[in-house]
């Protein structure tokens, strides 16, 4: 993913060349300048009939292409959005969901009591952390500070793995799997 970066107004990632769509709409647009250019030279030059209808025409052509692209295309990005908030939603339900089926089946016997209220708590710290980390991967902040649920149980080396580490939500998913 290309990471851009708004500056003071918000405006300067757009001229930017990489990840830009202005190589490619200068390769189209530059001809068809030129072609207009040619073609206004020769209306002014030969006596053309009702030119003054041709530009409106065109006029009125070219704003219906850009006002549909334009739509067109808000209209995509909003429903990737959507679609981004809608999968986030279902990740969050699917893990919650098993989180509750982990703490549903822990063993009730008496004698095992400690060693379960340990398993449940050593969860809940990792499935906080794994969705922490999940936020942290999707999110475009510059300072990504998610609060979990009490991080003192987990070693610190692992911690500082954790913190250098690129594939978070992997590393904490296979300390899920291995408790």
């Amino acid at each position: 993913m290309i990471q851009y970066r708004s500056g003071t107004w918000g405006l300067w990632f757009a001229c930017k060349l990489k990840g830009s769509v202005f190589p490619r709409a200068l390769a189209v647009a530059i001809p068809c300048s030129v072609l207009s250019v040619c073609l206004h030279y020769m209306f002014e030059r030969v006596d053309v009939k009702n030119t003054e209808d041709a530009g409106t025409n065109v006029l009125g052509g070219f704003s219906f292409i850009l006002g549909f692209l334009i739509v067109f295309r808000s209209q995509q990005a909003y429903t990737r959005w959507w679609e981004g908030c809608t999968l986030l939603q279902q990740l969050r339900g699917e893990w919650f969901n098993a989180f509750s089926c982990c703490i549903a089946f822990c063993n009730a016997s008496p004698d095992m009591r400690d060693e379960v209220a340990n398993f449940q708590h050593r969860l809940v710290r990792l499935i906080s952390l794994l969705y922490g980390a999940a936020l942290s991967d999707v999110s475009e902040m510059e300072r990504n500070s998610f609060e979990f649920i009490d991080l003192d149980d987990l070693e610190t080396e692992s911690v500082r793995f954790l913190e250098q580490s690129s594939n978070k939500c992997e590393i904490v998913l296979h300390w899920v799997q291995r408790l």
